[in-house]
């Protein structure tokens, strides 16, 4: 069989009108010989009926117990996939609708962030050999005890492409409410521009950047096997952007389809920057980053020096940072409502004169560098919060993103 997998996020199935898009999806994938399994997310965002957040508010997180919030929580791809099955049957079509735990997705019994251990697809192929669509609920699995789990967020994009990888799929289709993968966020540059195709790399640090498309950890486990990403507007027959291997780029690069050294700029916001001054004595340096572990303070933009360190962490985190290290004697310089804004591109490694670009563009707008660091596809700058708009925009043109 010819597989495909189409993924339908919560917009896209979120009214009548909406899911008639994606019916002509799972259609158009039928006509051209595939075998389709479909992935649901819960119906709509925060404030509709079924959604995930909406669920959530109706029971105190702090009386309930995580194994409950995740039998509650699964309950919105449930609802959505039988309707969009009902759906389907109305036009004539053949459906099986399978939970995670149906399906074979088997986690470990970390609720409501559970990791996929393995996947068992045997009845998945068989409904499939039957000829019938199979419809899977997004986001969740099952323990080895029975026990339903919860994938945390992105959940249902890591089902879709971990089913990709189990199945062996042709494709995976992510189905959003966007036309695919931007040069920038469209709501801080008016002339960003749809990307084609990019690499699993270039796109995992987009999303870990603040691209909001996609989750990383699905497209990590795509990339395990090479499984193409397609991410699609459900609004539209656009074929929207190719996320696949560096290899397969380098083909089309020689089709004279591919060619850049930037492939985007993305940004996050509401974090601090903390310096601590040491002295130059062995041990310092660990002391603060074990401290920081040990109290489960996620920390970024790391920079270490024989007399200090700097970091950052979220807004949310700082006074606990601030408390932690008040305790192990430090007087911690912290800078408050900074902005990290990256520039992404497979590109880069050893290509000279990338950051003089940089910090040129950033330099022309009178907008201060507060600190950077590289590796070889990225390059982040810390800036002032008010900075950041201005900042995406000023890097996006000097690498003429929009052309």
């Amino acid at each position: 069989m010819r597989i495909l997998v189409q993924k339908f996020g919560g917009t896209s199935v979120a009214t009548p009108e909406v899911r008639e898009q994606a019916i002509e999806h799972i259609m158009d994938a039928l006509r051209n010989g595939y075998a389709v399994v479909v992935v649901v997310s819960a119906m709509g965002r925060k404030g509709s009926p079924y959604a995930t957040d909406t669920l959530l508010q109706l029971v105190d997180h702090g009386e309930c117990e995580a194994r409950e919030l995740d039998l509650l929580m699964s309950c919105g791809e449930i609802i959505s996939a039988v309707v969009l099955s009902s759906a389907l049957r109305e036009r004539g079509l053949d459906t099986c609708v399978l939970t995670g735990g149906q399906a074979g997705i088997v986690t470990n019994d970390e609720f409501t962030n559970a990791s996929i251990l393995t996947i068992h697809p045997k009845r998945i192929r068989s409904e499939l050999e039957r000829g019938k669509i199979v419809i899977v609920t997004g986001f969740q699995g099952i323990t080895a005890e029975g026990e339903i789990t919860t994938l945390g967020r992105g959940g249902s994009d890591t089902t879709a492409t971990a089913l990709g990888v189990a199945l062996d799929a042709e494709i995976v289709d992510i189905f959003t409410d966007v036309e695919g993968i931007m040069t920038a966020d469209p709501r801080i540059v008016g002339d960003a521009k749809r990307l084609h195709q990019v690499t699993y790399t270039e796109i995992c640090n987009l999303a870990y950047q603040g691209a909001k498309v996609i989750h990383p950890r699905a497209v990590e486990i795509a990339m395990q096997k090479n499984i193409p990403i397609r991410v699609r507007s459900t609004l539209s027959k656009d074929e929207g952007t190719l996320v696949t291997c560096q290899a397969e780029l380098d083909r089309l690069e020689a089709r004279g389809l591919a060619d850049r050294l930037i492939t985007g700029v993305t940004q996050t916001v509401n974090i601090t920057q903390i310096k601590v001054a040491v002295s130059p004595s062995k041990g310092n340096q660990l002391q603060i980053f074990k401290a920081m572990a040990d109290h489960g303070i996620s920390v970024d933009f790391i920079s270490v020096t024989p007399t200090g360190v700097a970091f950052t962490v979220t807004n949310q985190e700082i006074s606990k940072a601030i408390q932690v290290l008040r305790e192990l004697g430090y007087e911690p310089e912290t800078l408050a409502n900074c902005a990290k804004v990256s520039v992404v591109g497979a590109g880069i490694a050893g290509v000279p004169g990338v950051m003089a670009k940089i910090v040129e563009a950033l330099t022309d707008e009178g907008i201060e560098i507060l600190q950077s660091a590289d590796s070889h596809t990225t390059i982040w700058c810390l800036v002032h919060e008010e900075d950041m708009t201005r900042a995406v925009r000023a890097l996006h043109a000097k690498f003429n993103l929009n052309k």
